[in-house]
């Protein structure tokens, strides 16, 4: 149904990867995790809805980087801690 959080990386230079994303949000979602991404050089490419009158609303995230490996992943960390998804089983 196009409502999973995709990320992608790809090498690109000594120790460096590039990284493009899509992150399914709930709306009390979307401003920490485009602060986390920001605050880590990030770039938000799009912000944006599917649906119509989807409950809860659904938003978008599309965004890249090309930076230091550990320097995005930790970027990535601190975004995804903003997510209020739970494991299977929790």
């Amino acid at each position: 149904m196009g409502v999973a959080t995709a990320l992608n990386f790809q090498p690109t230079s000594s120790g460096k990867c590039a990284i493009t994303a899509d992150f399914v949000l709930t709306a009390d979602e979307v401003n920490p995790v485009i602060k986390a991404l920001r605050d880590g050089g990030v770039e938000v490419t799009a912000l944006h809805s599917h649906m119509l009158g989807e409950d809860p609303r659904l938003f978008f995230m599309h965004f890249r980087a090309n930076d230091d490996v550990a320097t995005l992943a930790g970027t990535l960390r601190a975004a995804l801690g903003h997510l209020k998804v739970r494991a299977p089983g929790a």
